[in-house]
């Protein structure tokens, strides 16, 4: 049967999985707000009860949304959810603890699938177990598609059409510089970051591969051999920039999915790409000031996860999953990137990415929302690929659209040499 004739078949367009979740609620009034009024829609969960009360909270246009119960560690529920809708979007996580089994659920049944992840080695299963599965049924599976990492994959991607435009060549040294944010972490944020802690203290093969820059690659053997790309561990002056630079607790993350984004694409954006992220820390006189104190206060976050006493403590003073930042926080929050890229003919290009809201919840529901519906409304403008894939190769311009529409900055302009 072809994938055509499956989507057709379908009796929802999209699924929102953990719907009853502090980040699934932001996402279903986001698409409670902003869908089209033709766009079916369900919402999946553990709890019946619990669904029903968001949908509740929803108002009139949800009301007729059905629930569908489903658990992820039942896997014949998962089947069931795959085969009944177009898309998948889930915020079930931590993904790789929780969330394999329904990636396989839709990649056998030809349905597209969105997360929020920002697990390495989630993704790293994902295309080894999933990715062929993926491509036989023409299912789009896209990790990361909230603040994590669709500034990243799709600025960059706009860098390189704003350079082969100009006939300007490939990328060259690319910085994603972090300007500008304001936001709160969840208690289910730090619930990922205590199991990449706990990856890393059990096996050394997986501490290998968080620190291979090119994890997500889909042909290690192949990626160029570019010197040293670890990731920014310390403040450092950037002389080209002009600006003192911090490590952004991000980066280890983003740094991967852009790089697959490049290898898909058979190296698209150059062979000599080269990729880092990186806090903006001010002025001239305090940025090492500044920057010291980022480096430190991050490493010391890393340090106390791994150390039981301290990792008891900070368990009693961190937020609890399910729990997550006041719709006032949400509401003021910002964040403001600039990518700075210098090309192989020597033109420079600034893509900035920027929107209000909470990053990782008011801005990341809007994400998580438009690329759910960029997948279910946008299939005749979207790139022809399938697999495990990421936001700039599955859904690429017809995305950036989007979410210029929406509200959000994603522009590109050239500057002096």
């Amino acid at each position: 049967m072809s994938r055509a004739r499956r989507s057709a078949e379908r009796n929802l367009d999209i699924v929102l999985f953990g719907a009853s979740g502090f980040v699934g609620k932001l996402a279903a009034e986001y698409l409670a707000a902003h869908a089209p009024a033709s766009v079916r829609i369900g919402l999946a969960g553990r709890s019946p009860e619990r669904l029903a009360k968001v949908r509740e909270s929803l108002g009139k246009r949800a009301a007729t949304w059905p629930l569908l119960q489903a658990d992820s560690a039942d896997r014949a529920s998962l089947e069931a959810l795959a085969t009944s809708t177009r898309v998948v979007s889930t915020t079930v996580g931590p993904y790789r603890g929780r969330g394999l089994a329904l990636v396989d659920a839709c990649a056998r049944a030809g349905t597209d699938y969105t997360d929020l992840t920002g697990e390495v080695l989630f993704i790293r299963e994902t295309i080894d177990r999933c990715h062929d599965a993926a491509v036989a049924s023409g299912a789009r599976i896209v990790h990361a598609c909230g603040f994590d990492s669709i500034p990243s994959d799709l600025g960059v991607l706009l860098l390189h059409e704003a350079a082969q435009a100009d006939n300007a060549g490939d990328l060259g040294r690319t910085t994603f510089v972090l300007k500008g944010v304001r936001g709160a972490l969840s208690g289910g944020t730090f619930a990922t970051l205590k199991g990449i802690v706990d990856d890393a203290r059990r096996s050394r093969t997986l501490r290998r591969t968080l620190g291979d820059p090119y994890a997500l690659s889909p042909d290690r053997s192949e990626e160029p051999k570019l010197g040293d790309e670890r990731d920014l561990a310390w403040v450092t002056r950037d002389n080209e920039l002009g600006m003192w630079l911090g490590p952004f607790m991000m980066a280890s993350f983003n740094t991967r999915v852009v790089r697959r984004s490049n290898a898909l694409t058979g190296w698209a954006y150059g062979r000599s790409f080269r990729y880092q992220e990186a806090i903006g820390v001010g002025g001239r006189f305090t940025s090492p000031l500044i920057g010291a104190g980022v480096s430190a206060g991050q490493a010391g976050l890393a340090t106390g996860l791994a150390f039981g006493p301290t990792r008891a403590l900070l368990d009693r003073l961190l937020p609890k999953p399910g729990d997550g930042p006041g719709e006032g926080t949400r509401k003021t929050g910002f964040f403001k990137i600039d990518i700075h890229t210098r090309t192989s003919n020597g033109a420079g290009y600034i893509a900035t990415v920027a929107a209000q809201g909470d990053p990782g919840y008011a801005a990341t529901a809007v994400m998580f929302g438009e690329s759910a519906l960029c997948l279910a409304l946008d299939k005749a403008s979207l790139p022809e690929r399938a697999g495990v894939l990421t936001p700039a190769t599955a859904m690429g311009p017809a995305l950036v659209k989007r979410l210029r529409k929406a509200g959000q900055t994603f522009t590109v302009k050239r500057v002096a040499a």
